[in-house]
């Protein structure tokens, strides 16, 4: 004859992987308590307050737009300066110098566009968790 337990039927197997260090700790808390590794963890999951993991971006929608609206800004500016230029190098002499500028200008509006984007690429890859 097979002995009846007066225990709830139980179908269902957890496994999980210990370090040295948990397993150790896991050892020493059942010699405590005098008590089998299943009714530890029952009781650990019943008793456990899990507390939520919450991962944060600095960036933000307002954020990107506001960078959309700078960069559309800088190419706007960018051509006005290419222009200018242009239209400087058309009379000659007296504004080749003034054009060198202008189209300097024009090459570090460009640079400044491009380290702002890559900047806010940074930015965008810059998460951080916080556990409550």
């Amino acid at each position: 004859m097979r002995k009846k337990y007066n225990t709830p039927h139980r179908r269902h197997v957890v496994k999980t992987r210990l370090s040295d260090e948990e397993h150790a700790d896991f050892m020493e808390r059942l010699a405590a308590y005098q008590i089998s590794q299943s009714e530890f963890i029952r009781q650990a999951i019943r008793g456990a307050t899990i507390r939520p993991v919450i991962t944060v971006s600095p960036v933000n929608d307002e954020l990107l737009s506001a960078v959309g609206k700078l960069t559309a800004e800088y190419g706007r500016i960018g051509g006005n300066l290419n222009q200018i230029a242009r239209f400087l190098n058309e009379y000659g002499a007296p504004y080749a110098s003034l054009s060198g500028e202008v189209r300097g200008a024009a090459a570090d509006l460009a640079a400044l566009k491009f380290e702002v984007l890559k900047k806010v690429g940074d930015a965008v890859g810059d998460t951080q968790t916080y556990q409550l």
